[in-house]
């Protein structure tokens, strides 16, 4: 069902917002002050071209004990950048196709699937596109972790 799903995305603008990240990849290579941008942008651009059976999750969350103020910090001046220059119109190119998807019964899925993507589009610095499983098996490990 996830290839389905995932041939779906492309052919219904997938393969656009795809484009679109693989410029804003490029862009933040060329750009020297984006240059910590770029594998951000590379995790994202996986999930906008295969969204089904994949999940960006944020690298707290995979490894909890490697938490780190100045890191975490640091990626917050790089989302404020990434905002600025490319956040702001890669969500919205999700929002546009989301609603074009959404407007066609087949393409509801898809749809929300952009919808998601576009959130993370804003502040994507910090987030690793991971199998489903294994976002699910980080998040089991650290509830196990807090609650024990």
């Amino acid at each position: 069902m996830r290839t389905v799903l995932n041939i779906l995305n492309f052919v219904l603008g997938g393969f656009l917002t795809t484009l679109g990240w693989l410029f804003a990849t490029l862009a933040s290579i060329i750009l020297v002050i984006t240059l910590p941008l770029t594998r951000s942008c590379w995790e994202i651009t996986k999930l906008s071209l295969l969204p089904f059976g994949n999940e960006a999750v944020h690298v707290d969350e995979l490894d909890p004990t490697a938490k780190n103020g100045v890191m975490n910090a640091g990626g917050t001046v790089l989302n404020i950048v990434w905002f600025v220059l490319f956040g702001w119109w890669l969500c919205l190119t999700h929002i546009v196709a989301g609603i074009a998807q959404c407007v066609t019964i087949i393409g509801i899925p898809v749809g929300i699937a952009n919808f998601k993507i576009a959130a993370i589009a804003l502040w994507p610095v910090g987030r690793r596109v991971v199998p489903v499983e294994v976002a699910r098996a980080a998040r089991e490990a650290n509830a196990r972790r807090r609650f024990q």
